[in-house]
């Protein structure tokens, strides 16, 4: 058994969500905060067996594509100075983290 944990974007949750409990996964869905633009992300997380894990990360990568959005940076998070000016900046967001982990033991009580 693998315990994966994918970390994506909010607007990509509910889809996700919904494709992956169509198909038999128990998803347990938490709230997380990215550390560069400190946007709000989706953290899933669920108990797979080895052999449904593809599975799992396919469904994943089919929804959770890449895209580019313009952003406001604030200067203070990026150096020492006291400047706080605001300035826009092109990003990719989207995607996904995905982490697959051996499960030592498992127990549903």
């Amino acid at each position: 058994m693998k315990f994966i944990m994918a970390i994506i974007q909010d607007e990509d949750a509910i889809q996700i969500i919904d494709m992956l409990s169509e198909r038999g996964f128990k998803v347990t869905k938490m709230a997380s905060t990215g550390g560069f633009l400190r946007a709000g992300n989706t953290t899933l997380i669920c108990g797979v067996e080895d052999d449904k894990v593809e599975e799992f990360i396919g469904i994943v990568e089919k929804k959770c594509k890449s895209r580019k959005q313009i952003t406001s940076i604030n200067s203070a998070h990026l150096s020492t100075s006291e400047n706080y000016v605001p300035y826009p900046v092109e990003v990719t967001v989207g995607g996904a983290t995905v982490f697959v982990l051996d499960v030592a033991d498992f127990r549903r009580v």
